[in-house]
């Protein structure tokens, strides 16, 4: 049981930092894309993230988010470059 417990204190702010970024991401859901969006513009997006969203041109946010691959970070970054971040 102590391991446990000292497992999740220092897991916590980790897990805790992922918890807000769904919540913040779950919020972002309905922001469109526009289907011609140039992926290969968008700073910090992996070769892999860029070919995905080319090949699947998600018209949201959302739809974005559920291809397999494309990652929170992904997500963070297409919303920086369209100027949609807080």
């Amino acid at each position: 049981v102590k391991e446990e417990v000292e497992i999740q204190l220092k897991y916590e702010p980790y897990i805790e930092r992922e918890k807000k970024l769904n919540e913040r991401l779950k919020k972002l859901e309905d922001i469109p894309l526009d289907p011609n969006l140039d992926y290969d513009k968008i700073p910090g997006l992996t070769n892999e993230a860029k070919e995905k969203l080319k090949k699947f041109r998600p018209l949201t946010v959302g739809q974005a988010g559920r291809i397999d691959g494309i990652t929170p970070a992904t997500i963070t970054a297409i919303l920086a470059y369209l100027g949609k971040l807080d």
